[in-house]
């Protein structure tokens, strides 16, 4: 059983995961937190966890973990409990996680889970991230050129390719498979559409959806209580496999060699629940980037960097999306929502 900061750590997850509509997953932290100790190379693991647990998303290792060994079919008693399944008890829960930690080869394949923090790579972050465009568009009225940092596998750069409903105006792709339609709140968005002419991304650790492997992690860190984004994911997969992988890399090195502005269209820097994770450094340095290349922007040539960010815990823990634009006018920068972290609900300003 888990004590002190990591049990804390893990009970903190389980809230947030219920605030955010998967009590299953909630349940997977507390009976983890449960059935972890010293009898298991995953328990003794995560009990001498180094570092901070829940700002190195700790708990979201351990459950994409167990999510990918069910998805296997390896391990029959613990598909059992899990959705479609009836929310089990969580000491059930936990005699189940128990029975896999205590075989050697299930406990092995859950380790390199640890190795590397979690890449969802949601793609309901389009919606919140989609508007953002269309302000942009409607700000600048020309076509776009999409950098995205901490792009992962590049789901999120094929957004204009997905099909929307926000706040009724209908936006994207009306054919696609990916379709999206949160909870909106507010003034709807410019009804406008949106013209990509370039769209490249850079990770820190790119996921190629072309390798049957990488496509398994990126579906089990999904939620299993959530079948929906499961399934939003798969298919915006199926659409990113046309393009290749985003660049390997740090964020401030590809806007300093890639981001510029170009007369006819708008350059915009774009990240989502990832600049928490750039080194102080890397953000120091985009920053300074940002401000050098947007002070060459013109109303011909302009630069946005559009961030759906955790950057205001005062307001229910709810990620921001902020847009500064430069196009020959000094910076201008305007709040234009309040989101879940995964795109669900949109509070438009």
């Amino acid at each position: 059983m888990l004590t002190g900061a990591i049990a804390a750590a893990f009970a903190k997850q389980a809230s947030f995961c219920r605030l955010f509509d998967a009590p299953f997953t909630a349940l997977v932290c507390e009976a983890a937190a449960l059935a972890f100790d010293e009898s298991s190379a995953m328990g003794r693991a995560v009990i001498a966890w180094p570092g901070e647990a829940f700002a190195d998303a700790l708990m979201m290792r351990v459950t994409g973990g167990f999510h990918a060994l069910v998805r296997s079919g390896a391990v029959p008693v613990l598909t059992a409990l899990y959705p479609p399944a009836p929310l089990p008890d969580v000491r059930v829960l936990a005699d189940a996680l128990r029975a896999v930690l205590a075989d050697p080869a299930l406990d092995a394949a859950l380790l390199p889970w640890l190795a590397g923090p979690p890449q969802t790579n949601e793609v309901m972050r389009s919606a919140v991230l989609m508007p953002g465009m269309m302000v942009i568009a409607a700000m600048t009225g020309l076509p776009l050129r999409l950098f995205e940092l901490g792009a992962s596998a590049g789901l999120n750069l094929n957004m204009d390719r997905f099909a929307y409903d926000l706040g009724g105006v209908a936006a994207g792709d009306a054919a696609s498979a990916v379709r999206i339609t949160p909870v909106w709140t507010g003034p709807a968005p410019p009804d406008l559409s949106v013209q990509v002419l370039e769209r490249r991304g850079v990770d820190i650790n790119p996921l190629d959806v072309a390798d049957p492997a990488t496509v398994t992690r990126l579906v089990a860190f999904v939620w299993p209580d959530q079948p929906g984004r499961i399934a939003r994911a798969e298919a915006a997969i199926a659409i990113a496999r046309s393009r290749p992988p985003p660049e390997r890399g740090d964020a401030a090195a590809f806007a300093q060699a890639q981001v510029a502005v170009h007369p006819g269209s708008t350059a915009v820097v774009y990240h989502s629940i990832a600049h928490q994770y750039f080194p102080p450094e890397t953000k120091a340095r985009l920053a300074a980037h940002m401000g050098r290349a947007g002070a060459t922007a013109t109303a011909q040539a302009p630069l946005a960097w559009l961030r759906y960010e955790m950057d205001d815990a005062s307001v229910a823990d709810l990620p921001t999306l902020r847009l500064t634009l430069w196009r020959g006018q000094g910076e201008e920068s305007q709040l234009l929502a309040r989101a879940h972290p995964h795109g669900s609900f949109v509070q438009w300003q």
